[in-house]
């Protein structure tokens, strides 16, 4: 009697089960939309990185041409006032 029962019980799990199952059809559908997904989510990364390496470029380029301007300015010349020897004590002898 015990393993009627189990069987019956086994079986009704098994059946229940299978019915919960989704046909391959439709797993291989979301798999395509998953796949799909994914690829536009890369594309969007990918668009974002070059994105990025573009305003990275940028920045780069305008400190450059900063420390250029930079240099430049601290090369140009200082107006000052003209120096004048000290007079010096010297005898001929």
């Amino acid at each position: 009697m015990q393993k009627t029962v189990a069987y019956a019980f086994m079986l009704a799990a098994t059946l229940g089960l299978a019915a919960c199952d989704k046909p391959s059809e439709d797993t291989r559908e979301d798999a395509r939309e998953a796949q799909s997904e994914a690829q536009e989510s890369m594309n969007d990364a990918t668009e974002q990185s070059n994105e990025a390496a573009k305003l990275e470029a940028e920045a780069a380029r305008e400190r450059a041409e900063e420390n250029r301007e930079e240099a430049e300015e601290a090369n140009e010349p200082v107006p000052t006032a003209p120096i004048t020897p000290a007079p010096t004590n010297q005898t001929n002898q």
